[in-house]
């Protein structure tokens, strides 16, 4: 077995959510997700399709995130994955939608942060081990971290 980090391809502003799900209607249901979440989010989503023909499927309204997501769904290809890129929106306003959505079976990112996807390949196929998201902590907060983190929050409109 070959282990493969795969560096995500985004512009920073741009978030992510990376999941895996059982069946090829996934594609069209996380689709119905995102359009109903809200009408400004814009967003590309790649499903690699693990039988059959073996497609990436690939939906979305913005066509520069949509080839974002089908481009580094093809570098995961790892059977059964997604991958959702966003703008106009974050995940935390589909993440619940997205988790609850009959096939899908997990999510392992969901960040605007540099994401590297780590790859298991072994003859026939690929599966994803697990994610490196973002950087290592460089400390523990302090007084003004706790206040710096407060005004973000409400400043986003997150919190009151």
């Amino acid at each position: 077995m070959e282990i493969i980090p795969v560096a995500i391809k985004k512009p920073q502003d741009v978030n992510v959510i990376l999941g895996q799900s059982h069946f090829i209607k996934t594609v069209e249901d996380l689709y119905e997700v995102i359009v109903s979440s809200s009408a400004d989010i814009k967003f590309g989503l790649a499903f690699c399709e693990a039988s059959g023909a073996c497609k990436i499927r690939v939906e979305g309204n913005d066509d520069a995130l949509r080839k974002m997501a089908a481009d580094n769904a093809l570098e995961i290809g790892a059977g059964h994955s997604f991958i959702i890129f966003m703008r106009q929106g974050f995940p935390i306003n589909v993440l619940n939608q997205i988790k609850n959505t009959p096939e899908v079976c997990r999510v392992f990112a969901a960040t605007a942060n540099p994401l590297t996807v780590l790859i298991a390949e072994q003859g026939h196929g690929r599966g994803i081990l697990g994610v490196i998201d973002g950087s290592k902590p460089q400390g523990v907060e302090q007084e003004a971290d706790v206040a710096w983190r407060k005004e973000f929050l409400r400043k986003i409109g997150y919190k009151r």
